[in-house]
């Protein structure tokens, strides 16, 4: 059923208008270092905790590197999974010297010593994505990314609008703080208990297999609701293999979530505008370190969440191709 379009939260960027821009997607892997802009004088470390060959961390990648061009600086992105070794890429930044990090904290407590230890070498930091809550206790700038408990709660809404029930909350990395956040807003949207289940993202064939076992005991589950696109797609195969009727939703995009939404095998998806996570923050250094500006107030600039469905879909579908979705 079409729902109208609409946003879920505000992006609060105004200051950050004049940096708006397209990219032509230009794709890489998620754990290789990338650099990008003119050699001036600025130089930025963009450090995520981003699995190889993720694609949503490929739309963080191309705004870190379209900002970097846009705005002449060098913009230089790595990624690792693990989080004490995106600790010592951030010690090794520091010891770099560079002009500003950004930084994904879905680990805070694994990363507090190295950001702490940027912000004590004077350098600014701005956090993206996970671990917003910590970003201004661990001396940063400022935190770019969206409201994971207000995500999940948009999330939960969908669902019983929807007349979900019974929702399986599908957890694909251990130990993320905001994936953890985004099942229980959606608790909380939904107005009952959601059932988590704990799956490896680095394995999504074993996913398939654990999904459709939960779905195969557990024939009243109504919904599954995946926190990550590639997830979701093994997850339309779960419910599938179990013969199950079980909608499928997720949070972010790729191109076979938006595949999904046109045939109607995934009935929405939680977008986060991950590619402003890349550029947002970029611009937000760059005035700090020439002009001493900060953004927010002390409080996250929300990228999201925002609501893709049936009745916006075929809109998104070309920017996601060209890598900016």
């Amino acid at each position: 059923m079409a729902r109208p379009r609409r946003l879920l939260s505000i992006v609060v960027a105004a200051p950050l208008l004049l940096a708006a821009c397209t990219t032509d997607g230009g794709e890489s892997g998620g754990n290789d270092a990338g650099s990008t802009g003119a050699a001036g004088d600025l130089a930025f470390s963009v450090i995520t905790h981003g699995s190889a060959g993720d694609a949503f961390w490929d739309v963080v990648q191309n705004g870190a590197e379209a900002a970097g061009e846009d705005l002449g600086v060098s913009v230089d992105y790595q990624s690792d999974g693990d989080p004490q070794r995106q600790a010592q890429l951030i010690d090794a930044a520091v010891n770099q010297g560079v002009d500003g990090i950004v930084v994904s904290m879905a680990n805070p407590d694994a990363l507090q010593d190295s950001v702490e230890a940027a912000v004590d070498a004077g350098i600014p930091v701005v956090t993206i994505n996970s671990g917003g809550e910590r970003s201004v206790e661990f001396g940063a700038i400022g935190h770019v990314g969206q409201d994971e408990g207000i995500a999940g709660q948009g999330a939960g809404r969908e669902l019983a609008d929807a007349g979900a029930s019974t929702v399986l909350c599908v957890v694909h990395e251990a130990g993320n703080i905001g994936l953890e956040q985004r099942c229980s807003g959606a608790s909380e949207g939904l107005g009952s208990p959601v059932t988590s289940l704990q799956v490896d993202i680095n394995d999504l064939q074993g996913a398939q297999s654990t999904i459709t076992s939960q779905l195969q005991s557990d024939p009243g589950i109504d919904a599954v609701l995946t926190l990550n696109s590639a997830v979701a797609a093994v997850a339309v195969e779960a419910a599938a293999d179990a013969g199950s009727e079980a909608q499928v939703a997720t949070f972010d995009l790729n191109a076979d979530v938006i595949s999904g939404i046109q045939e109607g095998d995934i009935a929405f998806a939680v977008d986060q505008q991950q590619y402003e996570q890349g550029y947002l923050p970029i611009v937000m250094l760059k005035l700090y370190a020439e002009n001493l500006n900060t953004v927010g107030g002390g409080q996250p600039v929300l990228t999201g969440p925002g609501i893709v469905d049936e009745s916006n879909v075929d809109e998104i579908a070309d920017l996601a191709s060209a890598g900016t979705r």
